[in-house]
């Protein structure tokens, strides 16, 4: 695998981060930015016109990173070419309201089984049921393929995502890159790093991803109760996720707010809220969640034998960067001091994140984590 990775701002245009090796010859184009920019065609047409023959896959974000950088209001342009992988893309479209289940379904479908290793998952951040969509992809996937990847961002606004599927970024778009042959080895890992707090609630009125009650109380009033005047919209609920429990002996998944309904009195999240499941508030710690991101590096690099990887694809949570702000380079070095100076880190800051659940499951809707896939191929 050869790999170059350049970035580009509006101050200063196209910048290298590593050195160029491909001459216009990349298998694969990952592709993650703002979305003003991923709708700028100028700029897009000049990745296309540099590697004319690659697929493209990438999204939209709420924060870039190019190897130990974040930055706002940029575009990460990480070119591989793999010399024993084949690559297959395939995408679906989601009408408002579309059935993620059945579009997780058909993606996976969609992928010959044969010689699949490993799936990466970009998703639209705001129509998609993230759970429902990796539910439709592992239960049609070989048992023996991983799903990863993430819910693309619109930084804080959660006005429209958009996500790359072959040549035109869109919106309302799921795309499944499949990754076939055998001398390609991945890894992956998902940590968070929030500290629960206040009493547990039975989830005792849903539908799908929309929560209205908690112990048959609104749900937003209690949200509104416990932050006070932190609270004003969703942005400042993404500092307070909710640990979702299906049963008395699960381990829980941590769900994050994407929208307010004032009226209904409703969050919408984005993974299911099941009724009968168990959910109870989260805050931030900050040394934990640089913690975490370290962890979920660790739990990657040894999946894929404790070797450097080339590559590492990290997807992290736009409440993390909230919080974390000025400091939130210290989570991408931790991962740095991990995999080593010489993998290629690329990634972004998401409204989801796409891992197995540990060994339970191939595929599963995180928030609020640090997500790591690496990779190397021998």
């Amino acid at each position: 695998m050869k790999i170059e990775q350049q970035y580009w701002t509006a101050g200063e245009g196209w910048k290298i981060e590593s050195a160029a090796q491909l001459d216009g010859n990349a298998s694969l184009v990952l592709a993650f930015g703002a979305g003003q920019i991923l709708g700028d065609a100028v700029v897009m047409d000049e990745v296309r016109a540099r590697y004319p023959g690659a697929l493209i896959a990438g999204c939209s974000t709420s924060g870039e990173i190019c190897g130990i950088r974040v930055r706002d209001d940029s575009l990460v342009v990480t070119a591989l070419r793999f010399e024993h992988t084949a690559l297959r893309l395939v995408h679906e479209v989601l009408a408002e309201g579309g059935d993620s289940l059945s579009a997780g379904e058909r993606l996976a479908k969609a992928l010959p089984a044969q010689e699949l290793v490993h799936v990466l998952v970009f998703s639209d951040g705001l129509k998609v049921n993230g759970s429902e969509l990796a539910r439709g992809l592992r239960e049609n996937l070989p048992v023996d393929v991983a799903v990863t990847g993430g819910l693309a961002g619109d930084g804080t606004a959660f006005r429209q995502t958009l996500v790359f599927a072959e040549r035109v970024p869109g919106n309302g778009v799921i795309a499944a890159l499949g990754l076939y042959g055998n001398r390609l080895r991945v890894g992956y890992g998902s940590l968070g790093g929030w500290d629960s707090f206040g009493a547990e609630r039975r989830i005792t009125r849903s539908k799908g991803n929309v929560l209205y009650e908690l112990d048959g109380r609104s749900a937003l009033e209690l949200y509104k109760k416990y932050l006070g005047e932190r609270y004003t919209g969703p942005a400042d609920a993404l500092l307070f996720p909710l640990m979702l429990r299906y049963g008395e002996d699960d381990i829980g998944l941590v769900r994050t707010v994407l929208a307010v309904d004032e009226e209904a009195q409703s969050l919408t999240f984005a993974g299911d809220m099941p009724e009968g499941g168990y959910a109870r508030l989260m805050k931030a710690n900050f040394d934990r969640l640089v913690d975490g991101a370290e962890g979920a590096a660790r739990a990657s690099y040894e999946m894929l034998g404790s070797i450097e990887p080339e590559l590492a694809l990290l997807v992290s949570c736009v409440g993390r960067k909230l919080v974390l702000k000025q400091r939130i380079e210290e989570e991408v070095e931790s991962v740095r001091g991990v995999l080593g100076k010489n993998a290629v880190l690329a990634g972004f800051y998401s409204y989801g994140e796409i891992c197995p659940h540990g060994a339970i499951t191939q595929c599963e809707l995180h928030n609020q984590t640090m997500t790591i896939t690496t990779f190397s191929e021998r």
